[in-house]
């Protein structure tokens, strides 16, 4: 959910902390992204409410996500688990692309897409945003 929320790329998702969640501002720290850069994306409630339950139930202690031994999951458990659960034909960087997808065609501005990827140049953030027919069927035409 958190992928597919912010678009963070899985090495960001397993290298989330928990002080890295910050309820009171609603956001996100990334540490060391791609790149060596650290970014601040925004928190939904909607995410926050399944943090909070996800941190009762499995208590993590640095990680935010950990396997039953309290190590970090790797890039590998975690392509396993999206595999299993939502699709074995793609991979979770798919929730990545959906992500700023949705978020354009909810006429998101493309600077702000920009910003949330992590991206320095935005023709990379123009590459990530596949423009549906929906938005297209959308277009009005000047004649």
């Amino acid at each position: 959910t958190i992928c597919y929320s912010v678009g963070l790329r899985v090495s960001e998702l397993i290298n989330l902390k928990i002080n890295d969640i910050d309820s009171n501002r609603m956001l996100i720290k990334i540490n060391n992204a791609k790149g060596k850069k650290d970014r601040i994306v925004p928190l939904s409630m909607n995410v926050l409410l399944l943090l909070r339950e996800y941190y009762k139930q499995y208590k993590p202690k640095e990680y935010l996500f950990n396997d039953q031994f309290e190590l970090q999951y790797s890039i590998k458990s975690c392509q396993n688990i999206y595999k299993k659960y939502i699709s074995s034909e793609l991979s979770i960087h798919n929730l990545r692309h959906c992500c700023f997808t949705h978020l354009l065609e909810n006429c998101t501005d493309i600077s702000i897409i920009q910003k949330i990827a992590g991206h320095q140049n935005p023709k990379t953030t123009q590459i990530y945003t596949h423009i549906s027919q929906n938005l297209l069927n959308k277009v009005q035409l000047p004649v």
